[in-house]
């Protein structure tokens, strides 16, 4: 790894629960990606916006896009399908990626396409996205329900096959309902504190609490509308905040890091503004933008981390466990 790594990053497993890694990406970008001390990530595969049919056929196409992208570059990353491979790809210097849906439209009501996705090696699902589906309710949902009936029989197949469960974008009643069904331990893999930022996105200390309970972990984002309404120049202490709060209320066992970010430097140009207009659809406002932080707008934002976490005066036990052990023990626990 690079040299100016400190040794306790550099020993440290590192993993992202939920960011972004672009098959448009670069070596040169993967390669400083990796050498800022990242071991792991989970990615969205396809766009969690779609319904029917189509949604089955854009997440069957992603997966062999991201099945090609990995193969071109063999040397730096790894596809993930086991909790081994986090120190499989460690020990070879790549990067294990594991796939990831965020919705369950992909499966329709059609309980076999979750073994045909696990076949494929998807190993993660959100329940929903923003809105109702078969399964539950979304955070935006003004009337939606918590989990429904086949959201129960959805979760005992993801439980049977060992595909993690996902509820980030979920609402109340639905994350609630899905952490007491579930027989094995479930993620909110990118998400901030409603007790401290009030976002239809973050969750609740009840949420909190009732995940730990359950040996659940949450990974705290670094989109900075869910933080904070302070300037990007400002704001990176605010995110350790959320930290601290949700291991104040969860416990030390039971947070990680979940960017929902992408790994390049983002440049606020024209060019850019349409690219993600196109990408989020309703989902884009421009009061809101830029969604980084600056100091973690770039690749080598995991030593940004990881030294801010030691300024907080966590334990090297301690920020292990959040920058990325606590995340094994739960893919070791869901996903075998």
């Amino acid at each position: 790894m690079a040299k100016n790594l400190s040794g306790s990053l550099r020993d440290s497993l590192v993993f992202d629960a939920m960011g972004e890694m672009r098959v448009s990406y670069s070596r040169t970008l993967i390669e400083t990606i990796r050498d800022g001390g990242l071991n792991a990530i989970t990615v969205t595969l396809t766009d969690p916006k779609v319904y029917e049919q189509q949604a089955y056929t854009e997440a069957r196409a992603a997966v062999a896009e991201y099945d090609r992208f990995l193969a071109k570059y063999p040397e730096l990353l790894m596809k993930a399908t086991s909790a081994a491979d986090l120190d499989n790809a460690r020990r070879e210097h790549k990067i294990a990626v594991y796939y990831l849906f965020q919705n369950s439209t992909q499966f329709g009501r059609d309980l076999s396409r979750v073994e045909e996705f696990h076949n494929l090696g998807v190993r993660s699902a959100q329940l929903t996205y923003n809105y109702q589906n078969w399964a539950g309710a979304g955070c935006k949902e003004s009337s939606g329900s918590g989990l429904t009936r086949f959201g129960r029989e959805l979760v005992a197949e993801m439980n049977r096959l060992a595909m993690l469960i996902d509820l980030s974008h979920a609402n109340e009643a639905t994350i609630l309902d899905a952490i007491q069904a579930s027989s094995a331990p479930v993620v909110i893999s990118h998400a901030a504190c409603l007790a401290l930022h009030d976002n239809i996105r973050n969750i609740s200390d009840t949420v909190l609490k009732a995940l730990a309970d359950r040996d659940g972990v949450v990974g705290i984002c670094q989109l900075r509308p869910f933080l904070t309404h302070a300037s990007p120049d400002v704001a990176l202490p605010v995110y350790f905040d959320h930290i601290d709060h949700a291991v104040n209320v969860a416990g030390i066992d039971h947070v990680g890091i979940g960017s929902d970010r992408d790994h390049r430097v983002i440049e606020m140009t024209d060019e850019y503004l349409a690219e993600l207009a196109s990408e989020e659809g309703e989902n884009f406002n421009l009061k809101e933008w830029p969604l980084y932080i600056d100091e973690l707008n770039g690749p080598r934002r995991m030593e940004v981390i990881w030294n801010g976490l030691r300024e907080r005066n966590y334990s090297s036990v301690e920020i292990d466990k959040i920058m990325g052990r606590n995340m094994q023990r739960l893919y070791q626990g869901a996903i075998g």
